[in-house]
């Protein structure tokens, strides 16, 4: 094993674990480096933290595209394809890791790294930044200290040579994506096919949320994004009814509700995901609303309370009959 301090760099030892091929590779910016890492701590059992390969699927880092963990970035561009190399680095270059490893494992989570969904106000936004929802993340970050990191490069690809995805693109090039990916979710949601719908959505959805984030709230700007992000979000939830996930719909339409109680639609799917789990009353009460706020919505809304009357009958014939039997 070839052992070294990496050349120009304090606090970190690189040590070869398998050589890689060929040259080191052009590094510029907007290259992307895919490769699988290890995280350990520094104990005498060298805990492991995260594991890229026990999810399944390996990382991708865009080079000078500003991640979070910098020194990952500098590790990455002194290796070879092909090669293994272990990485202590010191807690001048891990402090950040807590917050990068949330990300992570959210998204290895099938989970979105932002919770676009979530308002919080400032207080509850400082609470959760100091609680990472991970115990282990948590300790990190309370007491940093030093890491371990074990990469292995997998692949080099020059900025002509791949299509960027949302998350790395510039916030123009966002905002310009966010209208393509709706139209091609709406197109995909006529065709039935609600699953691959939701990915478009959300792809654009998480555009929007990433450039809201440096706009200042409830200013102009902030309010203009907000009314496209509530537009998307309901869309999403159209697709999440027709796939049944009744109960993220009524957390998304909630939130919609609570922070812009005049939005007519949020209160239509609400309702209409209030009839799928036998909430009776609290339908009523969201059909009531979208009467008061469209009265053009009469015909509708009478179709859906004799639908949902209909239903609850035969749900409660069901379980007298259930309860006959047992007795």
């Amino acid at each position: 094993m070839e052992r070294a301090l990496l050349r120009g760099v304090e606090g970190v030892k690189k040590t070869i674990l398998h050589g890689g091929t060929g040259d080191l590779p052009k590094f510029v910016t907007g290259t992307k480096v895919t490769f699988h890492f290890r995280t350990l701590l520094c104990d005498t059992e060298q805990t492991v933290v995260d594991d890229s390969r026990k999810v399944g699927v390996p990382m991708e880092l865009l080079i000078g595209n500003m991640f979070k963990l910098e020194i990952w970035e500098i590790l990455l561009t002194s290796m070879r394809i092909g090669e293994v190399a272990q990485f202590w680095c010191d807690i001048t270059h891990t402090g950040l890791y807590p917050i990068v490893a949330k990300s992570l494992r959210r998204i290895a989570d099938g989970k979105d790294p932002v919770d676009w969904h979530v308002h919080t106000c400032g207080i509850a936004n400082m609470f959760a930044y100091h609680s990472l929802g991970y115990p282990d993340l948590d300790e990190l970050q309370k007491e940093p200290q030093p890491l371990i990191f074990v990469l292995e490069l997998l692949k080099v690809d020059q900025p002509s040579e791949y299509t960027r995805e949302s998350w790395a693109l510039s916030d123009e090039e966002r905002m310009k994506a966010v209208p393509i990916l709706h139209g091609q979710g709406n197109k995909l949601f006529k065709l039935g096919r609600y699953e691959e719908a939701t990915n478009k959505y959300r792809e654009a959805i998480i555009c929007l949320k990433n450039v809201q984030t440096k706009e200042k709230a409830w200013e102009a700007p902030w309010l203009k994004l907000e009314k496209m992000f509530h537009t998307l979000t309901l869309n999403y939830c159209q697709c999440l009814l027709r796939l049944g996930q009744y109960y993220e719909v009524l957390e998304h339409t909630t939130d919609i509700i609570t922070h812009h109680p005049g939005v007519l639609k949020a209160y239509y799917l609400r309702a209409k995901a209030h009839m799928e789990v036998w909430n009776e009353a609290e339908a009523k009460q969201d059909f009531q609303k979208v009467l008061e706020l469209d009265p053009t919505m009469a015909k509708t809304v009478r179709n859906d309370l004799q639908l949902l009357c209909m239903r609850m009958e035969e749900k409660r014939e069901e379980e007298r009959l259930k309860f006959k039997g047992m007795f």
